[in-house]
């Protein structure tokens, strides 16, 4: 980058905070099917790992309430847990999704625009609340949803155990 380069983006940087024009981190909204089906795929064999026998099956309900939680979380950067920015609790966004049954979650937030599934393993597997979520053998639905803006990655898994 030459010096005139440098001068011009300065200028312009410069012209668009006079005008008023505020840049805010974007939603990258890229595919994270492979991601979150890398979640789902490492909780069965963590669940395996622990003795359970049974499957662990991908639920559209609660990828939907994985799903709202993740944009909030996204969208709140003081939120980094399972409350929502409404007070809304796992069990009430997986209840408003039309799920069924008993839910527990566990979140992932990466301060980078991409997380991977070492990422989110290390700091679930060595959380011990989020591991006994994991390995708890009753939770035999899941839904797992993320997303990303330039600076932060959030990814979401809530786990069913269907009445």
């Amino acid at each position: 980058m030459t010096i005139i380069d440098t001068a011009m983006r300065a200028a312009s940087c410069a012209a668009m905070a006079a005008a008023g024009v505020v840049l805010t981190p974007t939603t990258a909204h890229a595919d994270n099917s492979r991601l979150n089906n890398s979640v789902w795929s490492n909780v069965y064999t963590i669940q395996h790992q622990a003795g359970c026998t049974n499957d662990v099956v991908v639920n559209p309900q609660l990828r939907l309430a994985a799903q709202w939680h993740t944009d909030d979380v996204l969208a709140n950067r003081g939120l980094d847990g399972d409350i929502g920015s409404d007070g809304s609790m796992p069990q009430d966004r997986a209840q408003a999704a039309g799920f069924h049954g008993t839910v527990a979650e566990t979140v992932a937030i990466n301060p980078a625009a991409a997380i991977s599934g070492i990422e989110i393993l290390h700091q679930w597997y060595y959380n011990p609340d989020d591991l006994a979520i994991m390995r708890n053998c009753a939770n035999t639905r899941i839904g797992v949803w993320s997303d990303n803006s330039l600076d932060r990655t959030v990814v979401v898994a809530v786990y069913g155990q269907p009445k």
